[in-house]
């Protein structure tokens, strides 16, 4: 479906607005699906974004920081998120014997058998969303995004909006 369409505008939009808005609606499309897959898990989409990252240190505790620098939605609170997989059980907390000031988390047993859980309903909505590409599509579109990665961090701050103050 256009993005006219999808959001019934009658408006001309450009190609550049077409790409943004495009783009704002796949994602939350596909944050609102996640977080359905999620909910009977008592996860939300940024907690399973944290026990994916623990996961992945395989076995080797992970700080904050760089559970932070790893995560999707860097603006989530780090130390919260990892509290509630704690009160879950789903994680733990070490301290550090040397500095009792440095704090490492890691995924325990009943973390990982969740994740276990939950992995072939992800693998199904990655089915879902790049089964309508071909490979040559995907390694385009993967291109393309990564593009965006690259965005400037003053994002809100740009040149015309510094000359309106």
């Amino acid at each position: 479906m256009k993005i006219e369409e999808r959001l019934q505008t009658t408006g001309n939009l450009s190609e550049s607005k077409k790409v943004v808005l495009n783009m704002l609606v796949g994602s939350t499309s596909i944050k609102d699906y996640m977080s359905e897959i999620l909910k009977p898990f008592a996860l939300s989409g940024p907690q399973f974004n944290v026990l994916r990252i623990l996961r992945g240190q395989k076995g080797t505790p992970a700080n904050l920081e760089t559970i932070q620098q790893r995560m999707i939605h860097r603006n989530s609170n780090t130390t919260r998120l990892v509290d509630k997989l704690i009160e879950k059980k789903l994680a733990e907390r070490i301290v550090c014997e040397k500095n009792r000031r440095k704090v490492e988390i890691t995924i325990n047993e009943n973390g990982l058998e969740l994740l276990e859980k939950i992995d072939p309903k992800v693998k199904k909505v990655d089915e879902l969303i790049c089964g309508r590409f071909s490979k040559k599509e995907l390694k385009q579109l993967n291109l393309l995004l990564e593009k965006l990665q690259d965005f400037p961090p003053t994002l809100g701050r740009s040149q015309d909006h510094k000359n309106e103050r």
